[in-house]
């Protein structure tokens, strides 16, 4: 059952083709502007989101990265680490 669920997003991706990844551990010091920063040297980003928490007005510390093309997602999941604000980051599907 949880494979079925698991594939079921990234099958949706895949199809609506959007490249999208899901990042955690975001150092609450970085801005969404850092983030598409660091990840524009894989490739064009359409779009960035980081969510803020309406009561403490920081971000959740994850977000997601939508690159303009598939290729440029898979240059960005091969590099070993990503490190924002001398924090290493998880960068995933």
């Amino acid at each position: 059952m949880a494979a079925l669920a698991a594939s079921g997003p990234v099958a949706l991706r895949r199809t609506a083709s959007r490249s999208v990844a899901f990042v955690r551990k975001i150092p609450w010091t970085a801005a969404s502007s850092q983030l598409r920063e660091h990840f524009a040297q894989f490739g064009r980003i359409k779009r960035c989101i980081l969510p803020f928490d309406k009561e403490t007005g920081f971000h959740r510390g994850m977000g997601w990265v939508q690159f303009s093309s598939e290729e440029e997602l898979q240059n960005a999941l091969q590099q070993e680490s990503h490190i924002i604000d001398g924090v290493k980051c998880l960068f995933f599907l």
